[in-house]
């Protein structure tokens, strides 16, 4: 046994002494000083100071013309102030301060980003279920937004392999629906954003994200077997694929499965070219030569697609006959030039519709269901991720960038695009090639309009299995199989959330899958909410008087304080000795727990057992007095525990021979 309680946990609350609300603490009695300084506080109240040093009357003795005036002014103020303008302009902070070093690094970058985007918006559609020319469509008007709203500089708009089968799983390949889909997520995630609801990132946890993201990489993966094997095997999860696969894959054609499984091997071998340097170590002085070919390495490592794309291009035209074809299978015509402008569809006709029954703008909306709620979730994960990848400990405005991501989305619906986020590949790209400011977006968003009015006629003879080997090469990368160790060694109950979210993901559609995940991990939190952590230990006073200390570790709110009342009788009766709840770690309470804390009281009272709180905040303290004013005692110095027993006649009972 100890003989004193642990003391440099907690915090005495001496201040309590001058607090004006009324508690018997047995303390000693005041000074005239303390007194008049309480009082002069009480009569401070009759005024109240304003920002500019002004004393007004309180708002109750005003006007309600004036209140209005005042809370206007208010708003005005926090709204159009440089740190406001700053915080959702971010182009006003870095824009002032650009350079020519600058300029030059960003069009690097955004050359190099831009190479990268346009194979993979032509591959990304197709997993979105849409015509090939959508995927362009869909990733020069956000590069434009990001530049004056983005807040990081390693993200480029644009589509993404996951966000696109989302969208297929959603609008199962109707244009209208992919591009009404991408108006009503930019609404959502610009409201978010407004409203300041980046937070609810936070409860996707880090192994329901690896476990959303691997399934959803083997899904994507899945998808395009069928075009490496030039068949058709549609699906909206993952079995579903697999036994269209199985079941058509006698009509499989070599020539396809030729070429794509080559493209595969080839982007592989580029990709580990991107980082192979001759030479001697990175931090020692290399000669021209040795400069340039890791320089030329990393160009053709990085734009691997692009080089893929234009060679497998040449080799489609030239092996194409007017009788015969191409020997695979290839896009074929994209319409020339920029998409029209124009309001997204609000109502599809009989002769748009699968089952020839009209649908109206509620219709189509109630058929995108929980995609409104989880495509934004899932974009704004995707682009924190790029964020924190390359921020280097610098703080990420998730809200900020959910107003970026939505206000890009809503414009690129009325340029008939799909909805569309920041992709990790591409970030990397972006961060490799030395990006300094989000000006990068203006130079990839360039050549993708160059692309739509100059190279679409090219985009004919492009194979489909190249597009979906440059998918594949991409997704296999993102199966998060390296996480399971250290999830298994830090916290095994983890791995439940995560493989959950998994296996609902492979098994169900990815929208019940993501908020399977989420729940399973809730279930997780309110378990640990409802269980909080109780310690106790046999201490003595300093008269040698033993007594029980029970210490919770957080909150006691209404799902764990029966657990918490049932806890403390249980060892209470067990010791019979006297028992100081210490409350250091309360912060917070509720009415139930005041109900049941005034229960545990009179459970110690009909058995004559004395109950003490220590170090109980105020706020709580006024809160468990409404239940039981009369039966609770706190206490807030170690000495006044032996005067609180002495009152109580206490005295410790001797054990026996």
């Amino acid at each position: 046994m100890k003989f004193n309680p642990a003391m440099n946990h907690v915090y005495l609350n001496d201040a309590f002494k001058s607090s004006t609300i009324s508690i018997n603490l047995n303390l000693p009695e005041q000074s005239t000083s303390d007194c008049s300084l309480g009082a002069s506080f009480q009569e401070s109240k009759e005024l109240v100071l304003t920002e500019d040093g002004r004393k007004v009357p309180p708002a109750a003795s005003r006007s309600i013309l004036d209140r209005s005036r005042g809370c206007f002014e208010n708003c005005k103020r926090r709204l159009f102030n440089k740190r406001t303008l700053h915080k959702r302009l971010p182009i006003l902070r870095w824009l002032p301060a650009y350079r020519s070093e600058d300029a030059i690094c960003d069009l690097v970058a955004g050359i190099s980003v831009g190479l990268t985007v346009i194979p993979q918006a032509l591959a990304y559609a197709g997993i979105a279920g849409l015509p090939v020319a959508y995927g362009l469509y869909s990733s020069f008007a956000g590069c434009f937004v990001y530049i004056f709203l983005g807040s990081c500089k390693d993200v480029p708009l644009g589509p993404s392999a996951i966000v696109a089968l989302l969208t297929y799983q959603v609008a199962q390949g109707s244009w209208q629906k992919s591009v009404l889909l991408c108006l009503m997520c930019g609404v959502v995630e610009l409201l978010m954003g407004l409203f300041g609801l980046g937070f609810l990132i936070d409860f996707v946890s880090g192994p329901v994200a690896s476990g959303f993201t691997s399934a959803v990489s083997l899904i994507i993966l899945s998808s395009q077997i069928q075009n490496v094997l030039g068949i058709k095997a549609n699906g909206n999860t993952f079995v579903e694929v697999w036994r269209q696969v199985f079941a058509n894959i006698q009509d499989s054609r070599p020539t396809d499965t030729i070429l794509g499984i080559t493209c595969i091997v080839v982007l592989l071998m580029l990709r580990m070219l991107s980082s192979y340097r001759i030479g001697p170590a990175p931090d020692e002085p290399h000669s021209r030569c040795q400069r340039v070919a890791n320089k030329l390495f990393w160009i053709v490592g990085t734009a691997r697609n692009a080089i893929l794309v234009v060679v497998c291009c040449i080799m489609g035209y030239l092996l194409h006959s007017d009788q015969h074809g191409a020997p695979f299978r290839i896009v074929g015509e994209i319409p020339p030039g920029l998409p029209s402008v124009q309001w997204p569809p609000t109502s599809l006709s009989a002769n748009e519709t699968a089952d020839g029954n009209p649908l109206g703008f509620v219709d189509m909306v109630h058929s995108i269901g929980s995609g409104l709620i989880v495509i934004p979730l899932i974009s704004l994960m995707e682009s924190i991720a790029i964020a924190k990848a390359f921020a280097f400990g610098q703080p990420i405005d998730a809200s900020q960038e959910l107003i970026a991501i939505g206000t890009a989305n809503i414009l690129n619906s009325f340029m008939q695009g799909f909805p569309g986020t920041g992709a990790l590949s591409r970030g990397a790209v972006n961060n490799a090639s030395g990006v300094r400011t989000p000006l990068s977006n203006v130079y990839s968003g360039t050549l993708v309009i160059v692309a739509l009015m100059f190279l679409t006629p090219y985009f004919y003879f492009i194979p489909k299995a190249t597009l979906a080997a440059i998918i594949i090469a991409a997704v296999v990368f993102m199966i998060e199989i390296k996480v399971l160790k250290p999830i298994w060694r830090s916290k095994k109950s983890d791995l439940v959330p995560g493989i959950g979210t998994f296996v609902a993901c492979l098994v169900l559609p990815l929208e019940c899958g993501i908020l399977i995940g989420i729940g399973i991990n809730v279930i997780f939190i309110l378990y640990n909410v409802a269980r909080p952590k109780l310690s106790f230990e046999l201490l003595l006073t300093q008269s040698g008087i033993e007594y029980l200390m029970i210490t919770p570790d957080r909150c006691l709110i209404f799902p764990s304080v029966e657990y918490v009342r049932n806890w403390v009788n249980k060892h209470s009766i067990r010791q019979n000795v006297p028992v100081v709840v210490d409350a250091s770690h309360v912060y917070g309470a509720d009415f139930t727990t005041a109900t049941v804390v005034g229960s545990l009281i009179s459970d110690f009272q009909q058995r004559q057992q004395l109950l003490f709180f220590y170090n109980l905040k105020p706020t709580i303290y006024e809160l468990f007095k409404q239940v039981s004013a009369a039966q609770l005692v706190v206490y807030y110095q170690e000495h006044q525990l032996e005067n609180l027993l002495k009152e109580r006649n206490y005295s410790q009972k001797s054990e026996p021979a």
